[in-house]
């Protein structure tokens, strides 16, 4: 089994807690807010008092941080080890030695390690499993960790007849070079995702409004120049088209209970799905 450090030497795994770790400066309350209200959003939940959270791939730490103040007992686990330390971080700012907080660094496709973990109200696993490198298989390991009646809040990366195989490409690209010449492949992307809104908010006479008001317009809490690092280097990647998410969980007792697409165009689709209860 190849390790996280052996993938990262040879191109084939983007750092992204080295990413994350970054983005921890800029974490404040506002963005912690904006985090607990897309939970409260998407899931139809006030609070989580009383529930069990599992956050697969927990990156940055912001969501377990969320639903741990939101009343949930969490556990948190991510293939990166420094993805694994922002959350433990994030956990020593706000809740110490919470024995309600448990992080760990473990795989999504290790098996044995996932039947350790029981059945849970809610897993949560927010642009993480097509990055893996091995998506279906994730996305059916993850099955088991629902209880009856519990939910599983996912994103996927949407497919794009043209634009995946570019994109692909632009991603491997970005991880096989020498650190000191990725911007080869950061510079134009970055003028590709944000020049068009950039120049219309030049126009509207707002310069870069959105790119300002990012963490709002997203309503997760993130930041506008992280979010572009990770989708430009983030890789494995594989994409699927949302009707291919839903068929897949419904033929596993699953019932769509949330969906918000992108448009058919570049970024995640999001699925909330409910384990039906046997009657």
């Amino acid at each position: 089994m190849t390790t996280h450090a052996s993938e990262i030497a040879t191109g084939a795994r983007f750092e992204f807690g080295a990413n994350w770790a970054q983005f921890l400066k800029l974490l404040n309350n506002e963005r912690i807010a904006l985090a607990e209200q897309s939970l409260r959003n998407k899931l139809h939940m006030e609070d989580l008092q009383g529930k069990r959270f599992l956050d697969i791939g927990s990156g940055s730490g912001i969501f377990s941080l969320a639903a741990r103040r939101m009343g949930a007992n969490v556990h948190s686990f991510d293939f990166d080890p420094q993805s694994v330390a922002c959350t433990a971080e994030l956990k020593r700012r706000y809740f110490g030695d919470d024995p309600g907080w448990i992080v760990e660094q473990a795989s999504v496709l290790d098996k044995d390690y996932l039947k350790s973990l029981g059945q849970w109200d809610v897993v949560y696993s927010w642009g993480v499993l097509h990055h893996t490198g091995e998506m279906w298989q994730a996305l059916g390991n993850v099955v088991p960790l629902v209880r009856q009646g519990g939910a599983i809040y996912l994103a996927i990366y949407n497919h794009q007849q043209v634009m995946t195989p570019i994109w692909t490409w632009v991603k491997r690209s970005y991880n096989r070079l020498p650190g000191r010449l990725r911007w080869l492949i950061l510079g134009p992307a970055l003028i590709r995702l944000w020049g068009p809104r950039t120049i219309f908010d030049l126009l509207r006479g707002q310069p870069f409004y959105t790119w300002r008001n990012y963490a709002k317009h997203g309503v997760r809490g993130m930041s506008a120049w992280h979010d572009v690092i990770d989708w430009v280097g983030g890789y494995p990647f594989e994409v699927a088209k949302p009707e291919e998410i839903f068929r897949f969980y419904s033929r596993q007792g699953f019932l769509l209970k949330e969906l918000v697409t992108c448009g058919g165009g570049l970024g995640c689709n999001e699925f909330v799905f409910v384990h039906a209860a046997v009657d």
